[in-house]
């Protein structure tokens, strides 16, 4: 069966400001801080209009959702990349590796998928802030 493409979405203001707020910063922000930056030019936009908005960029591929120990993060960054995880303060960085040509093809051959569309791999450990503290 062919992948559905993903519905037309309008790109609301209120898209738009999510969008540019999460475009804005190389942090993970979660949506309270995605909320408290877009009310500085929306004051009047809800939390669950963020929320919302959030879900639609997600589903149209223009922003990432990082589920990170109860919570969601999220990313603008859309190119493949992988990310290192603070298991100390909980920050993400990005971290551009070579591709990972030999790891996907292991994976098709031993999923006996016909193709991988996505895959996501994070790294743990201590930032070097938490491991001077």
């Amino acid at each position: 069966m062919a992948e559905k493409a993903p519905k037309e979405m309008r790109l609301t203001k209120q898209r738009q400001a999510v969008l540019a707020a999460l475009r804005s910063t190389d942090t993970h922000p979660d949506a309270a801080w995605v909320y408290q930056e877009v009310r500085q030019s929306l004051p009047g936009i809800s939390l669950g209009t963020v929320y919302r908005s959030l879900a639609a960029l997600v589903d149209q591929g223009l922003i990432q959702e990082l589920p990170q120990e109860g919570k969601v993060l999220y990313d603008a960054n859309i190119t493949p990349h992988q990310h290192a995880v603070c298991t100390s303060c909980s920050r993400v960085f990005d971290l551009v590796l070579p591709p990972l040509d030999q790891l996907y093809r292991e994976a098709r051959r031993r999923s006996g998928f016909h193709s991988i569309s996505a895959y996501r791999l994070d790294f743990y450990g201590l930032c070097q802030r938490c491991a001077a503290a």
